[in-house]
């Protein structure tokens, strides 16, 4: 099927790969053993892929994993250990202040999606192509992160990036309470990204069967709000499908996004 080009393309493209999402696929994720450190120098971080929330089926491979310190500044982790179902490494939190652990952005497997009516389908999610139905290549890009404090909670680890797609976060991670509102920013390409869905899950979930504990969209100014009822460990998910950079190995990415958090 002959793809559309043109600028014209371009945005019709773009307008559509906007509502694409699905919650069906594997979500990567981190893990600290703690989120607020105290007065201790490391953290050990578990990362991987699992179909549930903190329950890892596929280890993280070939991701580049490291920390914002809190003065905003790259820098490295230990060795990572690869386990067929989780990935393991250690980190120096040495000096006071809020640190990002991140996979960093991870480019996956590649395949096509294909469009059904006004939306676009990944081949493998429970449905087929229609003759003649327009399909296009795309690569997976995941991005998985979580803030840990030593000492005094600061903010120069909250900064955006600005590049694909992230959550800027409002009310200081290491400050959530179970019970009260957290507001965040979703951004893409560091702009505001609207009428996405954001899926938060509850570690606790696996066990009492209460997975999904709220599913909000981002507003016109990409913000959203959270309320985690109960004391526990969080992730919230974020997918989005959308026209990769120039020079990407696929034109298409599908972009998925978690933060893991502690509501205390």
């Amino acid at each position: 099927m002959r793809l559309l080009r043109g600028r014209s393309a371009a945005a019709f493209l773009a307008i559509a790969f906007a509502g694409s999402t699905t919650t069906h696929a594997h979500m990567p994720y981190v893990l600290p053993t703690l989120f607020d450190v105290g007065k201790g120098d490391h953290i050990t971080v578990e990362s991987a892929f699992g179909e549930d929330a903190f329950q890892p089926e596929v280890a993280m491979r070939d991701a580049p994993f490291h920390l914002v310190g809190p003065d905003g500044k790259d820098s490295p982790v230990g060795a990572v250990t690869y386990l067929r179902d989780l990935s393991i490494f250690e980190a120096d939190v040495k000096a006071d202040g809020t640190y990002r652990v991140t996979t960093g952005q991870r480019f996956g497997r590649k395949g096509k999606m294909f469009k059904d009516g006004d939306k676009w389908v990944m081949r493998g999610e429970g449905a087929d192509p229609k003759p003649g139905a327009q399909e296009v290549e795309v690569q997976s890009a995941t991005l998985a992160e979580a803030y840990v404090t030593r000492g005094q909670a600061t903010q120069g680890a909250l900064k955006p990036t600005g590049k694909a797609l992230e959550i800027q976060p409002v009310t200081h991670p290491n400050a959530i309470a179970a019970g009260t509102d957290a507001a965040f920013v979703l951004l893409f390409d560091g702009k505001p990204l609207a009428g996405a869905e954001v899926t938060l899950f509850r570690n606790a979930g696996y066990y009492d069967g209460r997975k999904v504990t709220a599913q909000v969209k981002s507003d016109a100014a990409g913000r959203f709000t959270l309320k985690p009822e109960d004391a526990g460990t969080y992730l919230i998910l974020v997918r989005h499908r959308g026209i990769a950079p120039a020079g990407a190995e696929t034109p298409f990415r599908s972009y998925t996004y978690t933060l893991a958090f502690d509501a205390a």
